[in-house]
């Protein structure tokens, strides 16, 4: 099985739900993942927006998450 990163709170083919935007809350949505390559000593995780209206717009980047980890909390 391939390395697979998606979230419970926003179904396959959804739009992001409005609590995960800027015209919500904007908390960021918990994320779950599997199947990491063998050998992955820590992740990282960039979020990007490329349909900003300014253009591509990082939200936020994360980095050193322990490779024996699976998931992210929302918020």
């Amino acid at each position: 099985m391939a390395f697979e990163l998606k979230s419970p709170a926003i179904p396959s083919g959804a739009d992001i739900p409005t609590k995960h935007t800027c015209d919500g809350p904007d908390v960021s949505p918990p994320l779950e993942w599997t199947s990491p390559p063998a050998g992955t000593k820590s992740f990282a995780l960039v979020c990007e927006d490329p349909d900003a209206p300014s253009g591509l717009w990082v939200h936020w980047v994360l980095w050193g998450i322990p490779p024996t980890a699976t998931a992210l909390p929302e918020g």
